[in-house]
């Protein structure tokens, strides 16, 4: 075989995730291995190490035809250096990842922040396929986000650009304080946490709802009781809908995007939650701003990190 190959690595607090990817972003052959945080940054890098080795082992292809190894990471990256300045689930704190990688893969690296990979993989790969411009959500435990331009991934001066989770869309009487710091993020409210939260707080408050019966609260608990009628779930649901829908227009009025992608856990509830941030949106949105635009689910899942940061050396 004479195809060059790209892998990608979604490093995790619990797994770390390789897949090979080719250059029009199929993926090839996936492995996943333990992270091993607790034993410290030394082992965590080795077994980044091993498991690119034992992947490209166990495929058809060849080590020559490996082009490039790009990670992807839950953290602060330094993209110029190569260097994870602080990743708190893997333990990382000014880790030259880049150069420990080159040096004992003698492959070319790329790192990135997760959201940045795992929307590059949507537009890649996934729901963005045959699109230049498209804005990416995750909605989970928090709500992070990806701007691709021109199939590009867009940094900012100093790699933040693409924080949605922390666009503060939530009125001062309504806000509530969001782990950044701040108040009235976009993550208060349309993140897994802020759903439960909104729930937690009307089964508090006496609130008539079905709820109420279930001793430990998920987002899927919330819009499974929606889809059965309980106005108190459709309540929460439509107003992390509601905050979601007004910051794509806020978005859409600075970077005119073809296509939103909304991926994530909380993403997965379907058309209960689609159908109303694609009513908000255009509620709030310029007519123009409309035309053409589409607000879809994502489709890789788990897998838009390795394929994402694979498209690190053809995509960014």
């Amino acid at each position: 075989m004479s195809e060059q190959i790209y892998i990608g690595v979604d490093l995790g607090g619990t797994a770390i995730k390789v897949g090979i990817c080719n250059a029009e972003g199929k993926l090839l052959q996936t492995f996943e291995g333990p992270t091993e945080v607790a034993k410290g940054t030394d082992t965590v890098l080795a077994n980044i190490e091993k498991y690119v080795r034992q992947i490209v082992e166990e495929s058809p292809y060849s080590w020559d035809q490996l082009a490039g190894v790009g990670a992807g990471v839950a953290g602060f990256t330094d993209l110029k250096e190569g260097v994870v300045i602080l990743a708190p689930n893997v333990g990382f704190r000014d880790v030259p990842v880049r150069a420990y990688l080159e040096e004992r893969l003698g492959k070319p690296i790329k790192i990135d922040n997760d959201a940045n990979v795992a929307a590059l993989g949507e537009a890649w790969g996934g729901a963005g396929q045959g699109v230049e411009d498209c804005v990416c959500y995750t909605l989970g435990t928090g709500v992070g986000g990806g701007i691709i331009i021109r199939g590009k991934i867009y940094q900012g001066f100093s790699g933040l650009a693409g924080e949605l989770g922390h666009m503060s869309v939530v009125p001062d009487l309504e806000a509530i304080q969001c782990g950044c710091g701040k108040m009235g993020c976009l993550e208060t409210v349309s993140s897994a946490t802020g759903i439960i939260r909104m729930a937690k707080d009307a089964v508090e408050r006496g609130d008539r709802t079905s709820l109420a019966q279930v001793e430990e609260i998920t987002a899927k608990d919330v819009f499974d009781a929606a889809k059965n009628g309980d106005e108190v779930a459709e309540r929460i649901v439509n107003r992390a809908a509601f905050y979601l829908g007004k910051s794509m227009a806020a978005v859409a009025a600075v970077l005119n995007p073809q296509r939103f992608i909304i991926g994530g856990g909380v993403s997965k509830a379907g058309d209960i939650l689609f159908d109303e941030i694609r009513s908000v949106y255009a509620k709030f949105a310029p007519e123009p701003l409309q035309r053409g635009v589409e607000i879809v689910p994502a489709v890789l899942g788990n897998d838009a990190g390795m394929v994402g940061a694979a498209g690190l050396f053809l995509r960014s």
